[in-house]
């Protein structure tokens, strides 16, 4: 007996209970035949087609499992090519019918996974919300009136209908992940060039991800990995370049004062204050940061010289079949008629100057964590007003393909009424795909919000994603090796990596050790005071550098255990007592930047 929701694991435990790929095609076809939403599909595979792709399958790997994904059923957004299906992107006059698969789609046929067909999505890839098709509008799972998501509308309705494991998405602007917020589901967007893009009809094809809708963390990020992989057909495939982030005490950046907008929807915004506290309780350190510069580059994909990648891609198209055209969608592209080569040029050089902006909130965390999506509307009101509510969907999420940040999006719970679903994203740099995927998994499990339709479904064990351990020894340092100090070279010289900056807890005291140099502090700890805690740095080295670090301290300094103001303890730079005999004090200063600072005023 198979789930409502289907997910890896139960997939392969029936398997290995003796079902067959043939048995679960026979049970996917009658799942699709009595599917309530009609405009999920464009194009299913033909029930006889599926099924002979499960018995060839079974010729070429008969041992049930034996492959990464065996018998895995998935669908695909119709902007991806699969071979003897056609690709319409949406737009009936564009249909075509392609010879090969997409790279990602042969890996994923290599690996065992079937489909089943090709879904549907806002046309030419075009939208967040789901309205934009001939084929008709999916609908959120939830409730019919409510739009799904888009563009990948139809991906997510699948998967989160029981009709597919996995479906395979687009993202240029949050395709990716505004449907999987809509509908309760994992939205795995890769950094971009991680997977590639040879095959897929491009929307904005500098900045296009192909993502993954899945139940769980763990399952999307199985899907991902077998996708992944350099491929010299698509001119923006890189090859990966692994970013780790902190095992413990991760930096999340939140919205704070006039950047929180949710557009009146006052359940969406509890909703994300309840996800910052269960991030708080999973053992994050909370940092709002200012979403300004972020925000701006969000507003340059659809206001900006971007949307002329939109025309780029369809050009010769719509020059003779314009009237073929979605007309809001057609509004949007022939808008990029406005934009010269100059305009390009200047957008580029605005968000190169954005992210430098940027650097400076990602000195203070780790990753972001923002709403999906702030708020949803029903079909009709979106269609009332497309551009504008659309627009709104997209306030968090079209910023971060521009600078090519990875990023999970994750179920965060249901309004009060229980009616409706929220999601948060969390946000990391490049090729922070791996080192997302663990916190977001606590996350998600710990919300208890189910898979898809099936709010209440317990998520599988098998698919939990193991914290990573990276083998890096925390050390926390006070004066000279703090950043940009002239001891700082120390750490990062044998590949030390700042996790955080941080406070001691209030009962630290802080002097200046005479005769030192370069100066040193000296940091102890009295159970009685009461300050206000002292500025400190936690640093990560690997194994054999701490070691030698710690070895080459002298005296009276050494590595103790220091409390913080979170209230955890880390290994870190303490001083005897007896050195502060007659020490300058200059605790009330907060911290040895602070003490350098003071000496040139």
């Amino acid at each position: 007996m198979l789930p409502e929701i289907l997910d890896l694991s139960s997939v392969r435990a029936a398997y290995a209970q003796g079902l067959t790929p043939l048995e679960l095609v026979e049970e996917v076809i009658v799942r699709c035949e009595r599917a309530d939403d009609p405009a999920i599909f464009i194009t299913r595979t033909p029930d006889d087609e599926l099924r002979n792709a499960a018995r060839e399958l079974v010729a070429r790997a008969p041992q049930p499992n034996s492959l990464p994904l065996w018998g895995i059923p998935f669908a695909v957004k119709d902007n991806i090519d699969v071979a003897g299906l056609p690709t319409t992107a949406a737009c009936p006059a564009y249909e075509y019918r392609p010879e090969a698969d997409a790279t990602l789609i042969a890996r994923l046929k290599a690996a065992g996974a079937l489909v089943i067909g090709k879904t549907n999505l806002d046309q030419f890839a075009t939208g967040l919300n789901g309205t934009r098709s001939p084929y008709g509008a999916p609908r959120s799972v939830f409730d019919k009136a409510y739009v799904s998501g888009g563009s990948s509308s139809g991906s997510a309705v699948a998967v989160a209908s029981g009709l597919a494991t996995f479906a395979l998405g687009t993202d240029t602007a949050g395709s990716g992940r505004v449907p999987a917020s809509f509908n309760n589901l994992v939205g795995i967007k890769p950094t971009p060039g991680l997977v590639p893009n040879t095959g897929v009809i491009p929307a904005c094809r500098s900045v296009d991800v192909v993502t993954v809708f899945a139940g769980t963390v763990g399952d999307g990020i199985a899907v991902r990995k077998v996708m992944e992989g350099y491929d010299a057909g698509d001119p923006f495939s890189r090859e990966a370049e692994p970013c780790t982030l902190p095992a413990s005490g991760l930096r999340i950046g939140v919205l704070d004062g006039a950047e929180r907008e949710f557009y009146g929807n006052k359940a969406y915004e509890a909703l994300y204050d309840a996800a910052i506290e269960r991030a708080k309780s999973l053992g994050a350190t909370i940092v709002p940061f200012d979403y300004a510069p972020f925000h701006e580059a969000a507003e340059l994909l659809y206001n900006g010289p971007w949307v002329a990648e939109r025309l780029a891609a369809v050009k010769g198209f719509i020059a003779t079949n314009a009237d073929d055209f979605d007309p809001t969608v057609r509004t949007i592209i022939e808008g990029a008629r406005s934009y010269d080569a100059v305009a390009a040029f200047e957008g580029r050089y605005k968000l190169e100057s954005l992210r430098q902006k940027t650097k400076v909130e990602w000195n203070k965390v780790d990753v972001l964590m923002l709403p999906t999506s702030p708020t949803t509307y029903t079909v009709e009101d979106m269609l009332a007003d497309p551009i504008a509510k659309n627009g709104h969907f997209g306030r968090y999420t079209n910023f971060v393909n521009l600078f090519g940040y990875a990023a999970i999006a994750i179920p965060a719970g249901f309004d009060a009424a229980g009616h409706l679903p929220f999601g948060v994203t969390l946000i990391g740099p490049a090729f922070a795909d791996e080192a997302l995927a663990w916190f977001a998994d606590r996350m998600h499990r710990d919300v208890a919000a189910g898979m898809g339709k099936d709010r209440l479904a317990a998520l599988p064990e098998a698919s939990r994603v193991v914290e990573p351990d990276d083998g890096m020894i925390p050390i926390m340092v006070v004066g000279a090796h703090l950043t940009g100090m002239p001891l700082n070279h120390e750490l990062t010289g044998p590949g030390g990596r700042l996790v955080r900056i941080c406070r001691t807890s209030k009962d630290y005291r802080l002097f200046v050790l005479p005769g030192t140099t370069p100066p040193k502090p000296g940091l102890i700890r009295e159970p009685d005071y009461e300050g206000a805690g002292l500025e400190v740095e936690v640093w990560a080295l690997p194994p054999d550098a701490f070691g030698r670090f710690v070895a080459n301290i002298p005296a009276p300094l050494g590595i103790g255990k220091v409390t913080l103001d979170d209230g955890s303890s880390v290994s870190g730079f303490l001083c005897e007592a007896y050195a502060i005999a007659g020490a300058q004090e200059i605790t009330a200063l907060g911290g040895w930047r602070s003490y350098i600072r003071s000496l040139s005023v």
